[in-house]
């Protein structure tokens, strides 16, 4: 690892240890940030397409250009940070975010909004890398990296808990664009206090960048990402499988070529240790579950439950917050039980929570599965820290950028895989035994008729121009459908959460407890 020359502030181990945590507090704005813009978009999307007016298409773009940008970029910017600096691209990162969040803030038409979120998946790119990254070389001890790397884990859940009801906040009381320019108060922190008390770092012997390996990356991650979000919104077809397809190919053409590269871009000998592999894993399915539930709890509460979306975001808080305080607690607990032990049992929380779902009663209100996604975030919170930490602390320092956007990239893949798989595994079982009331069909025109049979919100708009029986029957009926695709959906998530906890505890059985 190198870093800048000491300073007389950090010659005393007192001094240099508060230095340490202020570092890690500014690493905090950008974690925030991009962890509240995640979900306070979606808040803002009635009033983008009120005032804008843009097609479907367009609107979907909205929406999609940042993350496609983001998941195309992690590996090369993680890469690129051990190379030039992390501190460096950091700062290169917030001064980019905050002015293109500026000017997105102000956007004219769609097809400026829709370029100013792909920039701004490309700075992002740049910033989550190296807060993680650099968290690895400020606190090169473990017990301390470890508190450091849950605090960081907190960030993003709270971000996530805070982005829906503050993203209604600002469109509520000011306009679309807020959501956007709040990311200008935000940076200024980072870009003030940065460059003083957070310390350089990259690899002391990085090679040249090979500008063909961050093409090719771009190659695997864009088609794989667009793929997943495609048959998540369209279900099983020929351009999503292809663009997925096509992903997996460009992989095998990058991980042949980091082999023969002197100076790879992604280090592939990562892979070769079975504890950063395993935590990994970890890392995907625990976002993987945990994005999957919120998926199917979001439309029980708004179309069965009746909530608004902002209420619904406040009553799933406290599932919300146990992720941020299970992190915590877990710290302190792997100097007694083996991380691996530790990792394994948060997976089986996540299973017991879909263990509830798949076999419990539905028809009791909100109360059962607000309480599996309790059991689910503390799983998630539990296993996610430790993984992370795992992920650090098996790569080699100077390597700290490539293992934070390998890391980065699993909970993109994670979270979008929870998403479209048992998103399109919920679509098909309600479609499949959704049975309408006699006398709909010949009442509902053809447009309320399709759209009933697509989705649970088809179904709950049609049956609101329906007479009062009727309704009330087609409502049932869509719930009916709807929650039968949860059972199905939840038994697949309990399996694949068990059988990653039984993965996890064999692969990490021999890491040592925390010293």
């Amino acid at each position: 690892m190198t870093t800048t020359a000491p300073t007389p502030l950090e010659t005393s181990p007192a001094l240099s240890g508060r230095r340490d945590w202020a570092a890690l507090a500014l690493l905090m704005f950008p974690v925030l940030l991009v962890a509240v813009d995640n979900t306070a978009l979606t808040f803002a999307l009635p009033a983008i397409a009120r005032a804008l007016d843009p097609s479907g298409v367009q609107l979907l773009w909205i929406v999609d250009a940042y993350p496609l940008v983001l998941a195309g970029l992690l590996v090369s910017m993680g890469s690129l940070g051990d190379r030039i600096g992390r501190r460096r691209l950091l700062i290169i990162g917030s001064l980019g975010f905050a002015a293109l969040s500026a000017a997105t803030a102000f956007a004219p038409t769609p097809e400026w909004l829709i370029a100013g979120r792909a920039a701004l998946g490309f700075f992002g790119a740049i910033l989550m890398p190296s807060t993680l990254s650099l968290i690895r070389n400020i606190f090169p001890q473990p017990n301390r990296r470890r508190l450091a790397v849950a605090i960081w884990a907190a960030g993003f859940s709270g971000g996530a808990a805070l982005g829906p009801i503050f993203g209604g906040w600002l469109v509520e009381h000011f306009w679309w664009g807020a959501v956007f320019l709040v990311a200008v108060p935000l940076m200024l922190p980072l870009l003030a206090g940065g460059p003083a008390l957070i310390p350089e770092s990259k690899d002391p012997a990085p090679g040249k960048v090979d500008i063909p390996s961050i093409l090719l990356s771009m190659l695997v991650m864009v088609p794989v990402v667009y793929g997943i979000k495609a048959l998540a919104t369209e279900g099983p077809g020929a351009a999503g499988l292809g663009s997925i397809l096509f992903g997996l190919a460009m992989g095998v053409v990058f991980v042949r070529r980091q082999h023969r590269l002197e100076h790879p871009l992604l280090d592939m000998s990562l892979f070769g240790n079975s504890v950063f592999s395993m935590a990994i894993s970890a890392n995907i399915l625990a976002l993987f579950s945990f994005n999957g539930f919120i998926l199917f709890l979001a439309q029980h509460l708004q179309l069965l439950e009746g909530m608004t979306p902002s209420a619904a975001g406040v009553a799933m808080i406290p599932a919300l917050a146990a992720t941020v305080v299970s992190g915590l607690v877990v710290v302190p607990l792997v100097r007694k039980v083996r991380p691996g032990a530790v990792v394994a049992a948060g997976l089986a929380f996540s299973a017991a929570g879909y263990s509830m779902v798949a076999f419990g009663n539905h028809d009791g209100g909100p109360a059962l599965l607000l309480a599996a996604l309790l059991v689910l975030a503390l799983g998630v919170g539990t296993a996610e820290t430790i993984s992370n930490d795992l992920i650090l602390g098996s790569a080699p320092p100077e390597k700290s950028g490539a293992a934070a956007a390998i890391s980065e990239t699993g909970y993109e893949v994670g979270s979008l895989l929870g998403t479209a798989v048992l998103g399109s595994i919920l679509t098909a079982s309600y479609q499949q035994n959704l049975r309408l009331p006699a006398g709909v069909e010949e009442i509902l025109p053809g447009p309320g008729l399709h759209n009933a049979r697509e989705t649970l919100a088809g179904a709950v708009e049609a049956a609101a121009g329906l007479p009062a029986p009727l309704a009330e029957l087609t409502r049932d009926a869509a719930a009916a459908a709807f929650d039968s695709g949860v059972h199905i959906t939840a038994a697949i998530g309990l399996v694949l959460m068990a059988a990653a906890a039984v993965l996890a505890a064999v692969v990490l059985r021999r890491v040592p407890k925390a010293s």
